[in-house]
């Protein structure tokens, strides 16, 4: 349904379309790193390795457990891995698995991890409805609720989130995050500004920076600004210490204002490939495509412009609703053939993220047993692996 660009494999490489258990993905993405190998890399050694060696013991898999994963390959090992599926008597989902368990089980101890800096992540879509908020949001209470001490930043002037998790904004008269970030806040600190949500779930961890309505100024405000993309990152220097994750809701638009926080959400030159970066919501329409298009080339000539290294975490399928026809179907069907980011998870369409809104309560909070709160939660751990 889709065409294109992030379908498409890399010059002499298959893709390789299954499902994986996602603490088994966790724990591949961990090693990987640990080895400074990308995922791709360490799928190959994974898959080769198995493919050299039959006899593998079984691995339990639970059936509503795994979640889409693929890879690129080299040129007919993908045609290889399912004809030695086909050959052992095991599906594709159980063979990726024996491989990667068994990689994962012959690795030798790694070194002393170096400390990560903090992991920033940037939750942006310019296409309103997709779920940037209710992911932004239950993203950060996923985390805090883990134990890690989270800020997160509304960045979107309408204050949704601000909103939603029952905080006023920020007057337009006050001092403002936009303040911090074109310079015009000298003498007040950006703590002053913060908000500790104060459900005992999150221990205190979990602060909140509100949004003001002057954040539709920004791009206008940061053209006058000297390098305007390192602005998001100048205004939190102060406050990064205190804090272990930094989670932004994203505008809904592109243009400097979100160039600065992409930006901020680089890799550092310590940082690992794939713990900081871009989450992107999206829905099973063509219209969800076409958003997704104009934003990865905005961060692709962000990444060349400024010399940045900017990871993609992965596509969240927001609101998905199988009973809405063949047109949805196929274009859920289409988003689960992406590798480069690949779909995360899928979300359905539930009532609970809209009621949690009105509440003015966060969604952890609000309905904590619910299928919704379950996958932030496990967002949350893919995320923070």
């Amino acid at each position: 349904m889709f065409g294109g660009m992030s379908t498409s494999a890399p010059v002499e490489r298959e893709k390789l379309i299954t499902a994986m258990a996602p603490e088994l993905r966790r724990q591949l993405k961990i090693r990987a790193s640990e080895r400074d190998l990308a995922l791709q890399e360490a799928a190959e050694q994974a898959i080769r390795d198995w493919l050299a060696a039959p006899g593998h013991r079984p691995v339990e898999i639970k059936p509503d457990m795994h979640r889409p994963w693929g890879t690129y390959l080299p040129v007919g090992m993908p045609t290889a891995f399912k004809d030695a599926c086909n050959e052992r008597g095991v599906t594709y989902i159980q063979g990726l698995a024996q491989a990667v368990s068994c990689w994962i089980e012959g690795l030798t101890p790694a070194t002393a991890a170096i400390r990560q800096p903090v992991l920033r992540v940037m939750v942006c879509n310019q296409k309103g409805g997709v779920g940037k908020t209710f992911l932004s949001g239950g993203l950060a209470q996923g985390l805090a609720e883990m134990g890690l001490r989270v800020l997160l930043v509304d960045y979107d002037p309408q204050g949704h989130l601000t909103q939603g998790m029952g905080l006023e904004l920020i007057d337009e008269d006050d001092i403002s995050l936009l303040d911090h970030m074109t310079g015009q806040a000298k003498g007040h600190d950006l703590r002053e500004l913060l908000v500790t949500l104060p459900q005992s779930r999150f221990g205190g961890r979990l602060d909140v920076l509100p949004a003001c309505i002057d954040a539709y100024l920004a791009d206008a405000l940061l053209g006058q600004v000297r390098v305007s993309h390192t602005s998001v990152e100048r205004a939190l220097a102060p406050i990064e210490v205190d804090y272990d994750a930094v989670v932004f809701d994203g505008p809904p638009s592109l243009g400097m204002a979100l160039d600065a926080a992409l930006y901020y959400c680089r890799r550092r030159e310590v940082e690992r490939a794939q713990r900081s970066g871009v989450l992107i919501p999206v829905n099973a329409d063509i219209y969800s495509y076409n958003a997704y298009k104009m934003l990865r080339r905005q961060i692709d000539d962000l990444a060349v412009d400024a010399d940045a290294d900017i990871d993609y975490l992965g596509l969240v399928l927001n609101e998905y609703d199988s009973r809405q026809g063949q047109v949805v179907q196929r274009s859920h069907n289409s988003w689960l053939e992406f590798v480069d980011p690949g779909v995360l998870v899928v979300i359905k369409a539930l009532k609970e993220p809209k009621e949690a809104a009105a509440a003015k309560t966060p969604l952890l909070e609000y309905a904590p047993s619910s299928e919704h709160a379950t996958v932030m939660r496990e967002i949350a751990k893919e995320v923070a692996a």
